[in-house]
């Protein structure tokens, strides 16, 4: 897929929207390759510009400074633009910002997102018939949120005019993909052999690592479990249930989980379920009895109770303190 956004000089010109409490890591993993590009090909293929919502020095969430060209509200229409988002995204979604993204999509300019940035995407209906992804830790929230849209958990989804991806280090393979089609393969190895990147990720590669290394765990039947738990969040399965499905007896399992985990199968899987609920309350705007529902509790009483008992306050309290 060869890119037909350069323009008559050769140059891919690419604006970036840093958004408040955008990632620094998720940001610069996209513009170094473009940087790398230019430099291994001893010519300029890419240039950049930034933006912040006010003009003023942007501020990533790990409190660092970025210094911008100038606000979103006067960013021309340059070729592709993407949007960098990060914590809190759901604060950062103003009327200015979908207008101008809208303007951008209006005049022909291919549009990404990085990390949570495809929230803002799909805030102004960009996203609309497009393949798209979020970081993992978002994407329960994501897809409440846009049930409409074609979520997936890939590490990144280019789509036609459409570019999105993961957090942390997934907008590197991204741009890796992007150079690779747009120049050769041959520069974007290049360029991952200067990053001491050893191997160029596909889109459809899992963001999350496997259980095995996220736990530390290795034992099979107790590692299909906890991933039955992970996939029915919203519907939890009962213990017995959780038993049949990876071919043990209740007890047996009851077994594992106090052995490697030194928790009952149910206590661990709702603390799963509660700090899905944590997240869904701090980062997205779900009414409070939508996010109980979406994480498996039947009404916001019991919710509000279990909550307390396991983070000693209640989910009102967590999203007054969270915000």
């Amino acid at each position: 897929m060869k890119s037909e956004t350069k323009a008559p000089g050769g140059t891919h010109r690419i604006g970036f929207c840093l958004l408040p409490e955008f990632s620094s890591l998720a940001f610069i993993s996209a513009v170094e390759p473009l940087r790398l590009a230019n430099r291994l090909s001893d010519k300029t293929i890419y240039s950049w510009e930034c933006f912040s919502i006010d003009g003023k020095p942007a501020v990533s969430s790990a409190g660092i400074e970025f210094s911008v060209q100038g606000s979103i509200n006067d960013m021309p229409a340059l070729p592709t633009v993407f949007t960098c988002g990060g914590i809190n995204i759901h604060k950062h979604t103003e009327p200015h910002i979908i207008a101008t993204l809208r303007r951008l999509s209006s005049h022909g300019s291919s549009l990404g997102a990085i990390c949570t940035g495809p929230h803002v995407l799909a805030k102004a209906g960009l996203l609309k018939g497009y393949r798209c992804t979020i970081h993992w830790e978002n994407l329960s929230g994501f897809i409440e949120d846009f049930p409409d849209l074609d979520i997936t958990s890939e590490l990144f989804e280019i789509d036609r005019n459409r570019y999105t991806c993961a957090g942390g280090t997934a907008s590197l393979d991204m741009m890796l993909s992007l150079i690779a089609n747009e120049t050769s393969q041959e520069l974007a190895l290049a360029v991952a052999d200067q990053l001491i990147y050893h191997r160029i990720r596909e889109g459809t590669e899992r963001q999350r690592m496997e259980l095995r290394a996220r736990l530390g765990i290795s034992h099979p039947k107790l590692l299909a479990a906890i991933a039955c738990m992970e996939d029915n969040l919203e519907e939890p399965l009962s213990c017995s249930d959780l038993a049949t499905k990876v071919g043990l007896s209740t007890r047996q399992l009851e077994r594992l989980f106090q052995k490697y985990l030194d928790y009952s199968p149910t206590r661990y899987y709702l603390g799963l379920r509660l700090d899905r609920a944590r997240y869904l309350l701090t980062q997205t705007s779900l009414p409070i009895i939508e996010v109980a529902l979406a994480c498996g509790f039947v009404s916001a009483s019991h919710f509000s109770k279990c909550h307390r008992e396991h983070f000693g306050r209640t989910p009102s309290d967590e999203r007054r303190v969270r915000h």
